[in-house]
């Protein structure tokens, strides 16, 4: 197991830079995963970790070795890719050894090493078969098989449970997070699904257009967002955002409704902000309380329901955990928690914070 240090890395293809400086610290045996939106240049990153693209500028560091110029071979790292690159005329077994007969291995110590994956991951069963005769998560189960026994200083991960339904995504989510606490072994996981980052992550990466928003364990980003991006791009459903302008203790929305300053944040009077508030917490208030909103969409769940309203102009989404019945067309009153409340400077989408 080895620590991971990225320093002030930059990647340009051609005149146009895809990754601007980016640093980030993993230690030894951390779950680090990088998130963002398509075309942000996590999985570019990944690839430079593993030596499949170049650096333009900056230093890698696995644990003391700089490996700007190793060969991906040299780097002690282990790859799983979002389309498993099984080899289909060989078996399951074959393919989990065919990197250690590549490093000429005992056979002994292949057929240990498989063994020893094969048990972590459930596939003894499936030892004898052909990728074309095992489902998805059979070959994705496969292909982690082949990076075990590899036994690596770290893991690369790159969005390998994309090509699941939305069902065994779930399951191999906590498969993968369960691997890595038996091992315990460096891992980098590149996805755009920020379900994926919270629940897996002991560290998230949060990043855009090449460059790093914010650094954090998954509640850190949650619950103290360093800018709006971050909110709206951590937590399903999203968080909520109106615009307004700071007046005393009070936010003015858009068309003169008032909501109540969150209590952690500070702005200076008559600057234009956006409000931030997660649909959670959003509560029904009393009749006297709140805002008036009308009710658009509502969506039962079964464990809550989401309801969709609109407040000065703009769909809100709130969710509650007990059942109402309410339809299309109807007021209700909301009332935003603002301890739970956030605040944004409107231009620079920066948290103002107390």
């Amino acid at each position: 197991m080895a620590s991971v240090t990225i320093g002030q890395v930059e990647k340009y293809f051609g005149r146009t830079q895809i990754i601007k400086g980016v640093s980030i610290d993993i230690a030894d045996g951390e779950f680090c995963v990088l998130v963002g939106p398509s075309g942000c240049g996590k999985s570019t990153l990944l690839r430079m970790i593993a030596g499949l693209e170049e650096i333009s500028a900056g230093d890698i560091h696995i644990g003391d070795k700089r490996v700007n110029q190793m060969p991906p071979k040299e780097r002690d790292i282990a790859m799983v890719f979002q389309n498993y690159a099984l080899y289909p005329h060989m078996t399951v077994r074959d393919n989990m050894a065919f990197s250690l007969l590549l490093a000429k291995q005992a056979p002994d110590k292949i057929a240990e090493r498989v063994d020893i994956a094969a048990g972590i991951l459930g596939l003894h069963a499936l030892l004898d078969r052909y990728p074309r005769q095992l489902s998805g998560g059979q070959r994705q189960r496969v292909a982690m098989g082949r990076a075990i026994v590899r036994d690596p200083q770290v893991f690369l991960f790159d969005e390998p449970l994309s090509n699941l339904d939305a069902k065994l995504r779930v399951s191999m989510r906590t498969e993968i997070k369960e691997l890595h606490q038996r091992l315990k072994t460096t891992s980098i996981y590149v996805t755009h699904d920020q379900i994926e980052a919270m629940t897996m992550a002991d560290k998230i990466v949060v990043m855009r257009d090449g460059v790093v928003e914010q650094t954090g364990s998954p509640l850190e980003l949650y619950d103290h967002p360093a800018n709006q991006f971050v909110a709206g791009f951590i937590g399903s459903p999203a968080m909520n955002f109106l615009p307004g302008v700071v007046h005393g203790n009070q936010v003015t929305l858009a068309d003169g409704k008032q909501l109540p300053m969150p209590l952690h944040a500070r702005a200076t009077e008559g600057q234009s902000v956006v409000y931030g508030i997660r649909p959670e917490h959003l509560d029904i208030a009393a009749a006297d309380e709140g805002l008036a909103t009308e009710v658009v969409v509502v969506e039962p769940t079964g464990a809550d329901t989401q309801v969709f309203t609109k407040i000065a102009g703009v769909e809100v989404t709130s969710v509650f955990r007990e059942r109402h019945a309410f339809s299309p067309g109807s007021t209700i009153r909301l009332k935003p928690d603002a301890r739970r409340a956030h605040l944004f400077d409107a231009s620079s989408g920066k948290a103002l914070v107390a």
